[in-house]
């Protein structure tokens, strides 16, 4: 099990994102199979740190469905700032960019956000 450290100060957030969804998938492991989830844990410091510019911040929103007539929910990358921070912000970014199947869930664990 390796740890890998990625430090976002001044850097923007999808850098950040998909440099950790890659290493998630474990495709950094030079032992990488596609139907295994790797043990490889990723932690993002100086996360507040990110930069996204103002215009991201309004027009970027995160939708999500629920599968009924009017279950649609949209929400905007400064409410999710404003109500849970930017871990929340990292894994929905991260969650989007790994593969949706049965490892999905074992690769999101792997994940550690520190502000």
């Amino acid at each position: 099990m390796m740890k890998h450290i990625i430090d976002a100060q001044n850097k923007s957030l999808g850098r950040v994102s998909s440099e950790a969804a890659y290493a998630l998938m474990g495709k950094k492991d030079p032992a990488f199979k596609r139907e295994r989830a790797s043990t490889d844990q990723v932690e993002i410091i100086n996360a507040k740190n990110t930069v996204i510019s103002e215009q991201k911040r309004d027009k970027k929103r995160y939708k999500s469905f629920s599968g009924y007539v009017g279950g649609l929910k949209e929400i905007s990358v400064n409410k999710v700032l404003e109500k849970f921070g930017w871990e929340d912000v990292y894994k929905r970014t991260i969650s989007k960019m790994i593969p949706r199947n049965k490892l999905h869930s074992p690769r999101m664990k792997n994940l550690i956000v520190k502000e």
